[in-house]
This record gives C-alpha cells, structure tokens and sequence, in this order.
C-alpha cells in the first residue's frame, strides 16, 4: 500500500472536536493559492495536513481579513520557540516573494476641507484630523467610517537562521509534505580504534506537491558533499543548510521542484560514534580473557537515526532500505536484511552489503551492528531465526531461541499474517540502554534480557520470555503497521504489551503470567490517577524530543494493554481477533491513527457503540470510580473520575461508557458466573434478586476501573471472604484489596476499614491477593520510615508478623518449581528479611556463606537470590565479597541480583560509592545507573543522600540519558515519591524549576510534586489514626 495515502474517509467518522484535534500530521508548505490552485493536485487531505488541527495552514490570497489574528497567533507562537525575526531585509526577499512584507498604506481618504470658516477654532480641528489620520494608518474610509484594518497582504512566515547565518526555509519542528521518500541507500565505514564513521546516504524520493526546498534531520553529522539529481538530469552539487535546535538541514532551489519528480539527493559526511546509548555508538566489554572488545550498535527509536544518517526521521516517511558496512576482518556485521555479498577493499578492509528490505520501513527501525559475535539458529516457517551474543555467552542463548521460535510461529498463525522477512535476530548487546529494541529483523537486546543460564530459576527465564514475547508481537504491531506519530505510540506499545502477556498464558501457561498481568494494571491505575496522567492517544502538543521520550511511560504501555483487555473480554468470543486481523489486513505497510483501529473493528461487525465505548478511554486520561449503593433489588450505580489530587475540580464532568461486569453470592467464580452491564451515564440502576446477599463488581479485575461498596457494601464482602476465603476467585480478593488502599488514598474509607478487609488474609495462600497486600504495606512501611517514625514502625512490624510471619517461617528454602510459588516465596522473604525477622536473616545468611565456602558452586535457588545477597550485603565483609562475586560471575540475571543487593546497604560510604561508580561506568555499567538509584532510594540511610547526589550530578546524568527518557522519568520518581512534608516538595519545586530547558517542564516533575503533596496529605489524614489502630 502506499504509504502516503490516507483517505479522508478514514477521517469523516470522527467527532468534530477530535478531527480538530487529531494530531501530528505534517504541516504542507507555504502555497499561494490565488497563484496556483493546482498546489496539491492528487492528494487527499491527510496528505497534506500533518500537524495538529489547531496549527495554522499559511495560504496566500484566501480573501480580505481572513488571516489576521491567525498571522498574529502565528508570529506570537513563533516568538515563544525562540525564532528569529531579525532578518526581514530585503536582500533576503524578492518583490515577487508571497512572503514579501508589503507598506501597508499610509494616506486615508477624506473629504475636502470646505473655506467656510477661518480663525483658531477651524486650526484647532485642522490639527485634530491630521493626528487622527496619523494613527490611523492603513484605514480605509467608508460611510460607516473607518473599517477593519486592511489585512489582505498577511504577515510572513518567520525563518530561523541557519549554522552559516542565511535564513533556513523551514519553521516547524514536524517536517513539510511536500517530498516523499522512496529509498535510501547507505553505505557507513565505522573505525572501532578512533571512534568515528563516515558515510553516504543516497536518498531516491518522489516530490508530493511543488516546492522549492527539501527539508530533512540530520544531527551531529558533518555534511561534507551533497548532490542533488532530477530524473535523469545531470547531478549538481547543492548548498546544505543546517539549523540544529531543530536536528534539521534543508536545500533550498530557486525554481520549483514539480509534483511526481523523481529526484536523489546523495550526502557525504562524518561522525563521532555517540558515546551515549542512542544513534549509531560505540560499546565494550572484556572478554575471558580480560581483554577489552570494542563493537558498535545502533538504537533509533524514537529520533536518532538523524545521528547515524541524514533521513526524515518521522514515522511516516517510509521507505525501503540498502545498507552496506565496511569493516575489518575480525568482525561481523548485521543489519535488518540477510547479507547478499561481501566484497574485499583495495585496503583490506571488508565491505558487506544487505539485500534491500522488503517491506517499507520507518526509520527508527533501521538497525546494523559491527561486532564479534556468535550465533545459534534455526528455521521456523521459512524463517531463519538466530540468537547472537559474546562467544563466551553463547550456551546462554538456547532459551531465547526456542522462545523466540515457539512465539513466532504462535503469531504467524494467530495473526494470520507471515513474519515478512527471511531472517529474524536476537542480539545481546552487553552496553544497551533499553531492554530491548524491536529493530525489524534485527532485534537487540540488553544481555540480562535476553541470555539466561540453563540452571536458572522459571523466574529468570519468566522476564527472558516476557520482552522476546513483546518485541516479536512489535513485528506487527509498530512494524508491519506503524502509528502515524508518537501521540498514538500505544497502537505500538499497548498492543505488543498485550500480546506479549496472552501469548505467553496460551504457549506457556506455567510460567504464570496472568497474575504479572494483573500487577501491571494496577501499576498502570496508580499513574493514570495523577492529574499528571495523560491521555493514551494524545491530542496535545507531542512535538519535542521531550514530550517524544515522554510517551514512553506507564500509561502507554501499561495502560494501553489493559484497555485491549477490557475491550477484548467485553466483546463475544473471537469478535476481537477478527476485528485485529482486519486492523493488520487493512493498514499493513502503512501508518494508522487510533480511530483506524476502531473503524477496523466495525468492519467485522462489531457494534459502533464499542467504538464510541473506546474513545471515552483513549482520548480522556484517568479513569473512573464506580460506586454502588443499594436498596433491596434495586443497586445504584455512579461514576465520577478517581483523582487522587482534589484540586483539579476540571475533569468531574468526565464521563467514561463502563462495561461493568459483576458476580453475586450465588455464583462467583465460574467465568459462566459473569454478568455485564453498560454504565454510559453518571448514574444507572441494576435490578437484581432481593435474595442476593452481595455484589463483586469488575470480575477477574478485567475492566480499568475502581469500585466502591460503600460501608455496608465492604463489610458484606469481608464477612464473606472470612466466612470462605473461596468465594472469590484469587484475582478478584486481589481486586478488592488494591481498590480499599486506594480509596484509603483518595481518602473515602478509612485506614480502619483497610485493616479489616487484610484481617482475612491470615488465611490467604494465594499469589496475587498475598502480593498485593505486602506491596501496599511496604509502601505504607517505607513512607513512615523516611518520617522516622519508630514507634508507629515498630507496631507495624508487630502487626505484619501477626498476619504474615507464619506463612513467612513456613517458606522452603530449598528448589521450587512452580512459578507461581515462587514468586510468593520472594516476596514474603524479601519483606520479612528485610525487616529483621531473625528466621528468615538466618536462612538467607547460612546459603550465602554455602555459596562462598564451595566457590559459588552449591547454588542459590533463582528466586531466593535477591533476598538471600541483600541480607548478605548489610554486613560489610559480606559486601566487600559480593562486590568481588559481581565482577566474576558471568551470568547476566546473577549479576543484576547482586548489583541490587549492594545498592540496598545501609552504609553511607558504601552508598556514595556505588552511586558515583554507576555514573562514571566501567565496574558498573553506567546503563544500571537507574536501578541502583531506585534501590538506594528505598533504605533509610541512603534517601537523603541519593536525592543530593541527582542534584549535584544532574548535568552528568542527562548526558548519559535524554531529557524525558525513561531512565529519567525513573530517576525522578524513585528519589521523590517517599517524601511527604513541606520541606521537601518546596525543595524539589525550586530544584526542577532552576533547571529550565534542562528539565523543568517534564510531565515527570509534576508527577513527582503531585505524589509529594498527596504523601503529604496522606500523612495529615492518617498519621494520628494508625497510632490508635496499630
């Protein structure tokens, strides 16, 4: 399909306000249609309109006084973004120039002065008209008397100025539409000794609609030739002009470049390998023998493939891709294509070239590797699927592989739709920022997300087959189908966060995913609870490379995945498959925006009151609180938003369309058991039998939303859950503890009432209830702590050890198989020897002094490895031997486990250690530098310390990681969230606001002030009450 071609019918069903505010198509260049109404001859207008609806389309000769507060908005906007406006002479405009600045005119048109009267008083008027006239210029006098000012000669665009000082011919973060291109050529010569490449880039486009400059990125590259070619002209050299704020050059022509040219474009230029984890950069590692190995990788997504070659670096410029690579005989090379043929240079260097891709690509999905790696490989559906890594990781590698296998052929069928393309690679990189990069055809990976010895826990290998999953579900989803831009990046992430989870609960059920599934909900609940939260498909501003890295969040994902299952177990049995097959079907090889997705859907029959369902939970953020009340048969059911913050009053009015699904006493935890009700208005009644003793609603916890029973209502359920713990389903005792904390956050139960739902768990042994509630409790545990409020924790010890500490000294220490035991065994421990519980410090201190005395030969079962180094690593001889285990051992989960266990010490020297070792690199990699700030933050002794120690390196850190990435957003959030007083929301306000550009408007920091002020109210609320009840 042709990848710019979006029909206008896929835009005519939208509401009115969402096609106003529909984003980031791009914006067509400036035409004057009084000159030429042929400007945009064969496209429809989602080819041409390409940025926000709110944007303004400049057009020339529309009429008198069509564009004059719009001109004005404009050059105020402009302004704001820091433009120029100093360079309007007229050496840089033509009188011909649509854009010329014309003398609006000076003279009105009055009537003549009669001789009737002389002497002072005819004076006087005489000078009071002439000063009118003064201050009226441009007015043009009628009977009614002076009009609106002329507007019909509009104000000029306003240029920047290029790296060489002349104007650059292009104002827009978002680049024009008026070319298109069709494919790229690369050829890179990367040199591993000095760090540096050179390349050429030879891109073939298509021009859309007439222009006379061609705009594309290109960032901190050194353009030293640039050739330009129309059809079968003879090429000429061009003048490249640069204006890096905007990671854009341009290369402007003084006659028009007609519409349906075919035109290349080839640029020389040179580079440094970035130093950080993004663009086309250099990594190392030390091999068995010590020996440093230099290799060099690429991550594009979202915007640096413009550091590694010139391209339009959006996601709906694609294009199909050659790609050569020149290296020297000790590596090997990898790119998205299988190799067609190596050639060896004149200096003996080897040159290899890939096949060109197949499939149309965008560019943050273009990827190549030099480097000395590995492989095993095996053909699945006439695929070649390979696992790469260091030689000395290689029998690290057989998982991922039958993984990776298993999964690929699970999606070939399910999807109905092949894998395109005739290889498929994994690659551990041992210096990866992300975990993983869903490259088509080449996807990489961190090693601890990828590589996992065979004598690894199911845990382990659980997070191994959780991002293969996700990142082979991308080849679909972002891949074959792409979103149109990044406000609707969940059509990515939310979809392969789906995937990823119902693939692994059909292909390998025994790894437990369903109660991951269910935590990450209510992960993704407690970020979209924030005012701070976002919509999941965006209708505001995203055009920044920070408001970019942004979207990459909880929300997105998470959310995002939870939304697909609400949707998913709303509709009849295999109604969601059709409509997704048809998504796939319909728009494979293009771009979409999220109404496609709806529209695809009612294709196959889904009824349109789905869709309409939808778009109340993608296009607002947050979700609602239902509350249910009820008198006899008769059950009332409200909904209002759950905002945690009370000062955002806006949003009450927000209505959501609920599919309420609910189970009663009668019938519980059958699926059969399942009803569903469609809660469209603030307020419904539901009719059951006056015999029905409670209601449990949102069944499985399936639906994205919080309920409230009311007091009678909570009460019902607990005596029930007390009277038979199995009355609900595992997932739904966890649904009801997650939603009475955080209606005990939003302050409409009390913490009493919490106490009394948890007095049932001394008989829980299930997983997910069991794990919910110790997670909420640590969190309450931690907030305390960092007030120093020692009586009320000691309490608290006494009342988790009341409920929990028969279950936590019933744990088996030795090998466990079931996953899901498993993770209730590491989570009980980790709290209970984290806490002191002589038992459990006991136990995990006698398997790690076996594992020392025999050489780390007599293993630590996978699941008790974190509890068993973090107790170890609070001694510091014990330390001071972990430390040594982490630079030795080889397998990637171990040596993550014992990272974390060093950074949970609560000694100080240790803490400004580790922390100034992980921002440097080298013994630890700079990559982990997030994870050891997260567990530092955590422990008491290093909360203080670890917040200063961001302050005072924050430049050295954004240097590593981008404004707004992900390992920021974490970074921000684990050293601000436990605070809760004056003090210190006063003190993280003033730090994030003194770092303007540097930081300051990230969503981020006013999720952190927000969580900050309700710890803050929390505290006030139930500081007295917990004395009383603990």
């Amino acid at each position: 399909a042709d990848t710019f071609h979006f029909t206008a019918a896929s835009r005519a069903s939208l509401p009115r306000n969402m096609i106003e505010n529909t984003m980031f198509e791009e914006e067509p260049d400036v035409v004057d249609l009084a000159k030429d109404s042929t400007a945009f001859p064969a496209l429809e207008p989602d080819e041409v309109v390409y940025e926000p609806r709110s944007s303004r389309l400049l057009v020339r000769g529309l009429g008198e006084n069509d564009l004059d507060d719009e001109e004005e908005d404009y050059e105020s906007s402009a302004r704001l973004l820091g433009m120029s406006f100093m360079n309007r002479s007229s050496t840089h405009n033509s009188s011909s120039s649509p854009y010329n600045r014309q003398a609006p005119p000076r003279l009105c048109s009055c009537p003549s002065a009669r001789m009737l009267v002389v002497g002072v008083f005819i004076l006087v008027l005489v000078a009071s008209m002439a000063m009118a006239l003064y201050f009226l210029p441009g007015c043009t006098f009628t009977k009614a008397g002076c009009g609106k000012a002329n507007s019909s000669i509009p104000m000029e665009p306003s240029y920047p100025n290029s790296t060489n000082g002349e104007l650059f011919p292009w104002n827009e973060l978002r680049l024009p539409a008026s070319v298109r291109p069709v494919n790229y050529d690369l050829s890179l010569t990367p040199n591993l000794t000095s760090m540096t490449f050179t390349g050429r880039t030879v891109i073939n486009m298509t021009i859309l609609h007439d222009t006379k400059r061609i705009v594309l990125h290109s960032s901190e590259l050194i353009i030293t030739k640039a050739t330009f070619q129309v059809g079968e002209d003879k090429s000429v050299e061009v003048k490249v002009l640069e204006y890096k704020p905007w990671q854009q050059i341009a290369v402007s022509f003084l006659e028009d470049l007609k519409v349906g040219q075919v035109c290349v474009l080839t640029l020389d230029y040179a580079a440094n390998l970035s130093h950080t984890y993004d663009g086309f950069y250099n990594s190392s590692y030390n091999d068995k023998t010590g020996a440093k190995r230099v290799l060099a990788a690429t991550q594009f997504e979202p915007q640096a493939a413009r550091k590694a070659f010139p391209c339009f670096d959006e996601p709906a410029f694609k294009a199909t891709f050659l790609v050569r690579i020149t290296r020297e005989p000790g590596y090997i090379t990898l790119s998205n294509m299988p190799q067609a043929k190596t050639t060896t240079l004149p200096s003996g260097l080897l040159e290899d070239e890939f096949e060109q891709t197949a499939v149309n690509m965008s560019t943050y999905l273009v990827a190549f590797i030099v480097a000395n790696f590995t492989s095993i490989t095996r053909n699945v559906s006439n695929t070649l699927v390979s696992v790469y890594s260091v030689p000395e990781k290689k029998e690290h590698t057989h998982y991922a592989l039958d993984t990776a296998s298993t999964l690929l052929h699970f999606y070939n069928t399910f999807f109905h739709i092949d894998y395109p393309l005739r290889k498929l690679d994994l690659v551990a990189i041992p210096d990866f920022l992300a975990g993983a990069m869903e490259n088509w055809g080449l996807i990489t990976f961190r090693e601890t997300s990828l590589l996992v010895g065979n004598q690894s826990s199911p845990l382990d290998k659980q997070l191994i087959a959780n991002v293969v999953a996700h990142e082979l579900a991308h080849q679909w989803f972002g891949n074959l189908v792409t979103m149109r831009w990044w406000n609707d990046l969940w059509l990515n992430e939310g979809f392969a966060t789906y995937w990823q989870y119902t693939s692994l609960m059909t292909e390998f059920p025994q790894l437990d995913l369903d109660n991951v599934f269910l935590g990450v909900r209510f992960k993704a609940m407690a970020k979209d609870s924030l005012n701070s939260s976002h919509p999941v498909s965006v209708s505001s501003q995203v055009t920044t490379p920070e408001q970019v890295s942004e979207m990459f969040d909880s929300v997105t994902y998470e959310k995002g995945a939870s939304l697909l299952l609400m949707l998913k177990t709303t509709l009849p049995d295999g109604q969601f498959r059709k409509g997704i097959i048809k998504y796939l079907d319909n728009y494979r090889g293009s771009n979409t925006v999220t109404e496609d997705l709806w529209n695809s859907l009612t294709q196959v029959g889904v009824q349109e009151s789905v869709s309409d369902m939808m778009r109340t939970w993608t296009l607002q953020n947050g979700f609602p609180l239902v509350t249910v009340s009820r008198k006899g048969g008769h059950v009332t059911l409200t909904q209002e938003p759950f905002l945690l913050s009370a000062d955002n009053a806006t949003h009450t009015s927000n209505l959501w369309h609920i599919p309420v699904t609910y189970v009663n006493d009668n019938c519980s935890s059958a699926p059969s058991c399942r009803q569903i009700f469609t809660l469209r208005n603030k307020t419904a009644t539901l009719n059951v039998s006056d015999s029905v003793k409670w209601l449990k609603l949102n069944y499985m916890n399936t639906g994205f939303y919080i309920v409230h029973y009311g007091d009678e209502g909570w009460a019902t359920l607990i005596d029930a859950l007390k009277t038979d713990i199995n009355t609900l389903t595992p997932h739904d005792r966890a649904s009801l503890i997650h939603n009475i904390f955080a209606l005990s956050r939003l302050g409409r139960v009390s913490f009493r009432q919490v106490l009394n739902l948890l007095d049932y768990t001394t008989n829980e042994t299930e997983t997910a209830p069991l794990t919910e509630a110790l997670s909420q409790l640590s969190s309450v545990y931690r907030l305390l702590d960092k007030r120093q409020e020692q009586r009320l924790l000691a309490r608290m010890k006494v009342y988790i050890w009341g409920h929990f500490g028969q279950l936590m000294d019933s744990q088996d220490w030795g090998e466990e198989e079931s996953v899901s035991r498993q993770e209730l065994r590491s989570v009980l421990l980790e709290m209970a020897c984290s806490l002191g519980r002589q038992n459990c410090t006991d136990q995990a201190t006698a398997l790690y002094d076996q594992w020392t005395n025999s050489n780390q030969t007599k293993q630590i079962p996978g699941d008790l490895q974190q509890v068993v180094f973090s107790t170890a690593a609070q001694a510091d001889l014990r330390w001071l031997s972990l430390m040594e285990a982490y630079s030795s051992t080889t397998y990637d989960s171990e040596k993550r486990k014992i990272l974390q266990a060093l950074a949970s010490t609560q000694d100080p020297r240790s803490i400004v250690w580790i922390l100034s070792t992980g921002l440097e690199g080298g013994i630890i990699q700079t990559q982990e530098l997030p994870l050891v700030i997260s567990t530092v933050s955590d422990g008491f002794a290093g909360h203080l310390l670890v917040w200063d120690f961001v302050k005072e390196n924050w430049d050295r850190i954004i240097e590593k990681f981008p404004v707004g990435s992900y390992p920021i957003q974490s970074i921000i959030k684990s050293t601000t969230s436990q605070f809760s007083t004056q003090t210190h929301l006063e003190e993280v306000q003033g730090f994030f606001s003194s770092l303007k550009e540097r930081g300051s408007q990230m969503r981020s920091v006013q999720e952190s002030l927000e969580t900050i002020r309700l710890n803050q109210l929390w505290m006030d609320r139930n500081l007295p009450t917990l004395r009383i009840w603990l």
